[in-house]
């Protein structure tokens, strides 16, 4: 059995839950409440001691950090979430990286709560993220204008930068950030949402536990 230690509106577990459906895999999802503090309790940190989600167990493996987790699951099961060249492959880890490390850790629930909190009440936690997206994902459409470009972000396969731009992407629209001005990112955005495993992994569907 595939067991995925998951939270709902988490970016990470978000990435996950997509590519374990384009892998085309049964899983069992265990929810890990992150409004409620279940990711520090001591059964969250036995498996994964950051006190994250997601955590997936598999092929007798403990496994944490979603993008480490997904090229685990292209290496192993496929599709190959990255090219199989290495310019391709710098290129969509830059793409990545560029949300998954330098966007997302700022944005994160512990992150954004503490600077509300710091704050004294004069910023909001969207108030915080609001332009860390804005101008993460600004950047992230000039990265796009590039030849390898495609129906998504590196080509016509779905890659690892993908998944991590559709988490972020919910994410600007949850905090009431108009897209309109970023056309690709935009483009490839509705595209693959359209994919059946991906939109099967949405986190305000009803099996993806509370919001």
């Amino acid at each position: 059995m595939i067991v995925l230690h998951d939270y709902a509106r988490s970016s990470a577990a978000y990435r996950v839950r997509m590519a374990l459906n384009l892998c085309g895999l049964e899983y069992e999802r265990r929810k890990v409440n992150l409004l409620v503090g279940d990711h520090r309790a001591p059964a969250n940190r036995a498996r994964n001691p950051q006190g994250l989600v997601p955590t997936l167990e598999i092929d007798g493996l403990v496994l944490t950090q979603s993008l480490a987790i997904i090229e685990y699951l292209g290496e192993t099961r496929g599709p190959a979430f990255v090219p199989a060249d290495a310019p391709g492959r710098a290129r969509v880890r830059a793409l990545a990286h560029a949300i998954a490390m330098e966007i997302a850790p700022v944005c994160n629930l512990s992150v954004r709560t503490r600077a509300a909190a710091i704050s004294s009440g004069t910023i909001t936690a969207d108030d915080w993220v609001r332009p860390v997206i804005e101008g993460g994902l600004a950047a992230f459409e000039a990265l796009l204008d590039h030849p390898a470009t495609g129906t998504f972000c590196h080509g016509d396969s779905v890659t690892l930068a993908d998944l991590c731009l559709v988490p972020q992407v919910y994410n600007a629209r949850r905090v009431g950030l108009d897209l309109a001005g970023l056309p690709r990112l935009s483009r490839i955005a509705a595209a693959l949402e359209a994919l059946p495993e991906i939109a099967a992994a949405h986190p305000d569907l009803p099996e993806g536990g509370t919001p």
